[in-house]
């Protein structure tokens, strides 16, 4: 007890003395709290984009190599297209011309024209809203794991709630008939510009904003009488465009929580999915092309908008629940297929083949994996689309990831090698923005024979007999959105 009260009296005297001496030992310990939060804090928030001002101050530019090398590109693409067509003799090249003239139209205006930089930016602002909207909800939900300061930048968080959220935003504006006026003017200008029929122009449209096989539902009675012609044109626009939700959830992952990124990605991801519609058009029209009598009919069908508000933004909401679910799942196979690769990889590389890896890439790969081998495949045509020669490995896996898992995974691989600074250029980052666009994968494939052909029982044969041309139909125009837009950046 005495030891005590000594070391007390003690305690007391040396706090009396420190007072004292002005010391203030709680503004001390405050000081120091808050240094190591601002340390922590630092650690943990995302770091700044590496590439943010050059984006930022680009604009359009020209040179005569970057013009060659893009009508290169266009020539080879449109190639590939002819020598797999069904039909060559009767292709429409018209109809081809007239649509690759609106797509490189669109492609000089994003670049070019101030008044349409500015009206995609404003579209891209309302898709930025909306993911502050998703944010409010998601807070609600998930209090502190959506401070990405605390816990960096978490997929399941930031990410998925806002295909959710815009799923049923989406549906919402499709019970209202916003959607539906959008896509009857698009659809209406398409068929009397290009001579398509009205279901299948309806259908090209909506894909812009629906998904695969959402869009097809607003000519659903139609499908069962589309032409051969009709339905390749329907599933190759179905995979080379991209839709609402999945391409708000693009912008979230590219501009990683930076508002004047991603306003910047969103300008390209909306332009990338626009400029597929007619890219869709000239491909699937080389791949077959009309030859039967067409109903000029354009009538957008109400199936499932929902029996009030309530009633379709439930039936939103729950589908992008399972929309959401689906990629969560999708993604945590795939990406653990891909290192169990990696893994079998690894074991049969030897040192010859790792060091002439290492060299090849500048040491960005040091040993032989899945995406060596996807850059090597896809490398010849990345340079047809204008992308730096330093770069041309990079967005080869991106696009060989796009394919053979989904473009989600191309697109999270893209926002980590932005994060981490490994491109030479930013040319390359918006191409590949370009390239990675639409649904254009293996398992699309199945998704469309299971969700077309169940519309339309009969044409099922068809579906599956054209499932793989579509999807190279897509990839195609992916490419040539790149290639064109490749023309004009240096």
């Amino acid at each position: 007890m005495r030891k005590l009260f000594v070391l007390i009296v003690a305690l007391c005297v040396t706090s009396f003395l420190h007072a004292q001496e002005g010391i203030d030992t709680t503004a001390v310990a405050q000081e120091t709290v808050a240094v190591v939060n601002q340390v922590t804090e630092a650690s943990m928030a995302p770091a700044e984009n590496p590439y943010k001002a050059i984006l930022l101050e680009r604009t359009f530019t020209f040179s005569l190599s970057s013009l060659f090398r893009g009508l290169l590109g266009m020539a080879v693409i449109l190639a590939i297209a002819w020598i797999f067509s069904l039909d060559r003799k009767r292709i429409n090249w018209g109809t081809v011309l007239k649509a690759l003239g609106l797509q490189l139209l669109i492609a000089v205006s994003v670049l070019v024209f101030p008044g349409v930089q500015k009206g995609f930016e404003l579209f891209g602002q309302g898709f930025v809203a909306v993911l502050d909207w998703t944010k409010a909800g998601s807070n609600f939900l998930f209090g502190s794991f959506m401070d990405v300061s605390k816990f960096g930048f978490v997929f399941v968080f930031q990410i998925l709630p806002t295909i959710i959220f815009f799923s049923a935003l989406t549906s919402l504006l499709f019970y209202l008939g916003v959607l539906q006026k959008i896509v009857w003017a698009m659809g209406w200008a398409l068929t009397k510009l290009m001579k398509l029929s009205g279901a299948e122009s309806l259908s090209c449209a909506g894909n812009i904003f629906l998904g695969q096989t959402e869009a097809p539902l607003m000519v659903k009675e139609y499908i069962p009488r589309m032409t051969r012609s009709e339905l390749m044109l329907v599933m190759t626009s179905g995979m080379a465009t991209m839709a609402g939700g999945v391409l708000a959830a693009y912008i979230g992952m590219l501009g990683a929580g930076d508002k004047v990124l991603e306003v910047e990605f969103a300008k390209h991801l909306l332009s990338a999915s626009v400029m597929a519609a007619p890219g869709a058009i000239a491909i699937a029209k080389i791949l077959k092309p009309q030859t039967e009598e067409i109903d000029n009919t354009v009538e957008v069908s109400k199936e499932k908008i929902g029996k009030n508000i309530l009633d379709s933004i439930t039936n939103g909401a729950t589908e992008g629940l399972k929309l959401a679910a689906n990629i969560a799942a999708m993604l945590l196979v795939f990406y653990a297929l891909i290192a169990g690769v990696n893994a079998i990889l690894s074991v049969i590389s030897f040192s010859a083949v790792d060091n002439l890896i290492a060299d090849l890439s500048g040491g960005r790969y040091t040993d032989l994996s899945l995406e060596v081998i996807l850059a090597v495949i896809f490398s010849p045509v990345i340079w047809l689309t204008g992308v730096p020669s330093e770069d041309i490995g990079l967005v080869g896996r991106l696009l060989g990831e796009k394919l053979i898992l989904t473009e989600f995974v191309g697109y999270q691989s893209l926002a980590e090698m932005i994060q981490s600074g490994v491109f030479s250029s930013t040319k390359s980052i918006i191409l590949a923005t370009y390239i990675l666009c639409g649904f254009a994968n293996f398992a699309s494939v199945g998704i469309q024979i299971g969700g077309i052909g169940g519309m339309a029982p009969g044409k099922r044969h068809i579906l599956s007999e054209y499932g793989f041309r579509s999807l190279l139909g897509a990839t195609l125009v992916a490419l040539l959105s790149a290639a064109m837009i490749g023309m004009f950046l240096v």
